[in-house]
């Protein structure tokens, strides 16, 4: 058997921090903060760009095919369309 390791104290190779003391704040040069209004004015123009692309989009874009028939579907209105299952008046919950 070995024998069991003692324990060596931690040393560290930084040095020591420094006491905190009190020193002497000069004010930051700060950038200028935009008002309510003008942050309202942007985004009420970007919203403005936003629409007038998704309207650009719109106009672009070409109709997609007609949708398939339903081959051996249910005839009439679609069966799940409340959400439960109906077939000749009778609803079963799922």
């Amino acid at each position: 058997m070995t024998p069991p390791q003692t324990k060596r104290p931690r040393t560290s190779t930084k040095p020591a921090a420094k006491p905190a003391t009190k020193r002497a704040t000069k004010p930051r040069a700060t950038k200028p903060r935009a008002t309510k209004a003008v942050i309202a004015r942007r985004i009420r123009e970007a919203g403005e760009r936003a629409l007038a692309e998704a309207e650009k989009r719109r106009n672009g874009a070409e109709p997609g095919p007609e949708p398939l028939p339903e081959l051996g579907g249910q005839k009439g209105p679609e069966p799940t369309r409340y959400g439960d299952w109906e077939k000749k008046g009778i609803i079963s919950d799922f």
